[in-house]
């Protein structure tokens, strides 16, 4: 999934909270350089492009610098997502048909925020920022492994429908709350944060069922944690999969990159609110069309083919931004009209696929090391998203207006086929069908 707004806004913010007064600003949407011309996605590493934020996002004359932490191979919360589940899972805190309690991922986040609402130093910032990371990691792959245990086969569709809903609920409404905080003080808008997950932590905490493990034996979950990776990587119908499946990761984060580059070359300096409009859609989109499009896609459609057909749309949505736009006042009418037609397309597309897609994964493992395939996902699509970005962003480069356009539709196309074969060839079946039939 895309970043959450909540963390753009805040997290991002306090990365380098020093810019916020600044009085010599950037100019507006711009990218700082890249250092030097990489060989290898590692060399990035360390080297995070900084984009400049100002009006609306930021009070008159004021503005602060975002560091594109998606953009950067081996960010926080891709490296360690994986890593936290597995380390659970040889500590025995996670084992085969055990329910998972995962408030620990709120409760760093209550931590994380209240530093950066009352720290000044600029390490104490990092490893609240550094915090704020890790509990996502604790929290992403966990609570959608809950999710399908606790709604169980026949509602788990439903209930990925649902928690999608509210996941873009939170995409809509935080970053107001947070910009309508942010004139009062920087201060109030960490306490409130801390706040709230303070007090979802402790709802977890008391709502959620315990299951505690049956086995706690050491040298059981080490044995458990190396029979586990075998069984992920000799699990070819999962990897295929996930490789296939990240194209619509790379096709959703657009919004963030390629959107806004398209929005600056139509407005200059003045792009902040094109830009905003554009998030807001996206949202918007997928609130209105989540429900209904699972609903009709139960009805009418195979999951795989509803998978299919979302990444097929979010290919399509690109294809209004193959023309240039003439100049005047025209163009740029224009232009605002393709924006907003493929975000809404890029929202529909992923709220087709989104709840098929979370349930295929289920039905890939055998219910079983849910969590961990999770975070095996997590990590493959975490990977692909800064490589698909610099890729992007080199064809930006080139100088040819239509080709990074072209680029991103065949990318929708091509995760669209490759998943319908691997749908037709009996790859996404339940994986105990899948062993029957396979061949040895």
């Amino acid at each position: 999934m895309p970043w959450g707004a909540k963390e753009l806004c805040v997290l991002m913010t306090s990365s380098l909270l020093d810019h916020l007064h600044s009085t010599t600003p950037a100019p507006a949407g711009a990218l700082a350089p890249v250092p030097h011309c990489a060989r290898r996605p590692a060399q990035l590493v360390g080297r995070t492009p900084v984009l400049w934020i100002d009006e609306p996002f930021a009070p008159a004359g004021l503005g602060f610098h975002a560091k594109l932490e998606g953009v950067n191979p081996g960010g926080i919360k891709d490296r360690s997502a994986l890593h936290m589940i597995r380390e659970a899972r040889r500590r025995g805190d996670l084992t085969p048909g055990a329910g998972i309690v995962e408030s620990s991922g709120c409760a760093l986040r209550t931590v994380a925020f209240g530093l950066l609402g009352f720290v000044d130093s600029l390490p104490a910032l990092i490893a609240a920022s550094a915090a704020t990371g890790l509990a996502g990691a604790l929290f992403n792959p966990v609570v959608r492994a809950y999710l399908a245990a606790e709604a169980g086969e026949e509602r788990r569709v439903d209930a990925f429908a649902t928690f999608n809903v509210f996941y873009q609920a939170g995409i809509l409404i935080g970053p107001l709350a947070g910009l309508a905080l942010l004139m009062w003080d920087f201060t109030v808008v960490c306490a409130v944060a801390a706040t709230i997950f303070g007090a979802l932590a402790l709802l977890q905490w008391r709502a959620l069922p315990s299951r505690p493990p049956v086995d706690r034996d050491d040298e059981a979950a080490l044995r458990s944690v190396e029979r586990d990776w075998r069984t992920i990587a000799s699990n070819r119908p999962f990897l295929l999969f996930a490789v296939a499946m990240t194209g619509s990761y790379v096709l959703a984060f657009q919004v963030y990159l390629a959107l806004p580059l398209r929005a600056r070359d139509l407005f200059g300096d003045r792009s902040g609110l094109v830009t905003g409009a554009v998030f807001a859609v996206s949202a918007l989109a997928a609130l209105s069309g989540q429900l209904r499009l699972t609903a009709w896609a139960k009805r009418t459609l195979a999951g795989p083919t509803a998978i299919a057909w979302g990444l097929a749309l979010m290919g399509i949505a690109f294809l209004p931004l193959l023309p240039s736009p003439p100049g005047g006042l025209s163009g740029k009418v224009f232009g605002v009209a393709a924006l907003t037609a493929c975000a809404a397309l890029l929202a529909w597309g992923g709220a087709l696929l989104y709840p098929f897609e979370m349930d295929t994964i289920v039905r890939l493992t055998d219910d079983r090391m849910v969590a961990t395939y999770y975070g095996a996902y997590n990590t493959v699509s975490g990977i692909a998203i800064p490589l698909g970005n610099l890729a992007v962003g080199a064809l930006f480069d080139t100088g040819v207006t239509w080709l990074p356009w072209a680029a991103l539709t065949a990318t929708g196309l091509t995760s669209a086929a490759m998943v319908t074969w691997l749908h037709h060839t009996g790859h996404l079946v339940d994986r105990a069908a899948y062993r029957a039939v396979a061949p040895v």
